[in-house]
């Protein structure tokens, strides 16, 4: 990571040279007028890396926000860095490029930063998220494998379309064999990351081969009991004065790791920019917190917990 020792302007730099804030803020948001006014709150704020997915159904809401904001501050399409994702349902190589270009006009985006194959799950292909047969069971489609997906994927960078791709909500036993095979490797992978998960060896496996190492819920998703009211971290955010929120996304960044959250008003956005290195002892107290818990279970099914079921 290059950036000074607060980490606000922190960068990784990709395989294809591009720079990715290591601070980005994540786009979840289920109701679109908060989605509007969080991610002009974020730009002005400082933000420069958004993190965004078809599955979030509000590519459009973030993108008209992201237009305007930029404006207002006069700053350029090339001083941020927007990631998506491609959905389940759009696995089959043929559906690849055209889901792309979807994103990419929501988005009002000629080109992304970031490509991301959202699970390693192919659904049943078409413009259902959610296939489900009579019994309310996932539709999978077992026709298309992670290997033809990324094919596919390598075709959008050679195109120019997307500058970098990779892999989310992806363990180590399903990313060691698509890097070994890839014609372009995975810049970056995301996954759901924080003390109670600390995702060990996966993220020693990135450094070791220049993936960039994401983590998405730092604080936990909000849920209640949780990282971030844990007794450790609430002392050592009492010893050095910052937020227990601010601890945790220190301790994120320290760890080598880019980080998402996703504040959704403008003190939080400001708050959770406002990071910068824990004591070594501090450090230490967090990596010996000895809870394991997964908040998301998506890597399971390829159904991420933290969206709500479609309603159409």
């Amino acid at each position: 990571m290059t950036g000074s020792n607060d980490f606000r302007s922190g960068m990784y730099t990709l395989r294809d040279g591009a720079q990715m804030p290591v601070i980005g803020f994540g786009t979840l948001i289920t109701d679109p007028a908060t989605t509007v006014t969080a991610t002009r709150d974020a730009i002005e704020a400082g933000y420069r890396h958004f993190d965004c997915a078809e599955r979030y159904r509000n590519e459009r809401e973030v993108g008209g926000a992201l237009k305007a904001g930029l404006a207002a501050g006069g700053i350029a399409r090339d001083a941020i860095f927007v990631t998506t994702k491609l959905w389940n349902s759009n696995h089959r190589p043929e559906r690849v490029g055209p889901a792309l270009a979807a994103s990419l006009e929501r988005l009002g985006l000629d080109y992304l930063d970031l490509y991301l194959v959202h699970t390693p799950f192919a659904f049943q292909a078409g413009d259902e998220q959610d296939p489900r047969d009579a019994d309310g069971n996932v539709i999978y489609d077992e026709g298309v494998t992670l290997l033809d997906t990324w094919r596919a994927m390598e075709e959008l960078v050679d195109s120019g379309r997307c500058r970098a791709i990779g892999l989310s909500d992806i363990t180590l036993a399903e990313l060691q064999p698509l890097y070994e095979s890839a014609r372009i490797k995975p810049a970056a992978i995301q996954v759901e990351a924080h003390p109670y998960l600390p995702e060990t060896g996966l993220l020693a496996y990135c450094a070791q081969n220049g993936v960039v190492f994401t983590a998405f819920a730092p604080l936990g998703h909000g849920i209640r009991p949780g990282p971030i009211e844990d007794p450790v971290v609430a002392r050592v955010a009492a010893r050095v004065g910052k937020t227990p929120a601010q601890v945790l996304l220190a301790w994120a960044v320290q760890r080598g790791t880019a980080v998402l959250t996703t504040p959704k008003t403008a003190a939080r956005a400001r708050e959770n920019l406002d990071i910068s290195a824990l004591p070594s002892d501090a450090f230490a107290e967090i990596n010996a917190i000895e809870i394991r818990q997964r908040f998301n279970e998506v890597v399971k099914t390829g159904s991420p917990g933290f969206i709500p079921p479609s309603t159409a």
